[in-house]
């Protein structure tokens, strides 16, 4: 049986984000035009999106499901 792979993560899911959002985007400036770029700006506002979701998921006034 394989045994899983477990490490504790050493920076939050907010810093991990944004870190991988500011690389992203400076992948995609020096990208020309094209599918490439085309993806790399997805996975850019996926992560974004994953950052307010994120924000929402974590903020003070959130209500449990009743």
């Amino acid at each position: 049986m394989l045994k899983r792979r477990r490490f504790k993560q050493t920076e939050t899911l907010e810093q991990r984000l944004l870190r991988m959002v500011a690389r992203l985007r400076k992948e995609a400036q020096g990208t020309p035009a094209g599918i490439k770029r085309e993806r790399l700006i997805q996975r850019t506002q996926q992560a974004e999106c994953a950052l307010r979701v994120n924000g929402w998921l974590n903020s003070p006034g959130l209500q449990p499901p009743k």
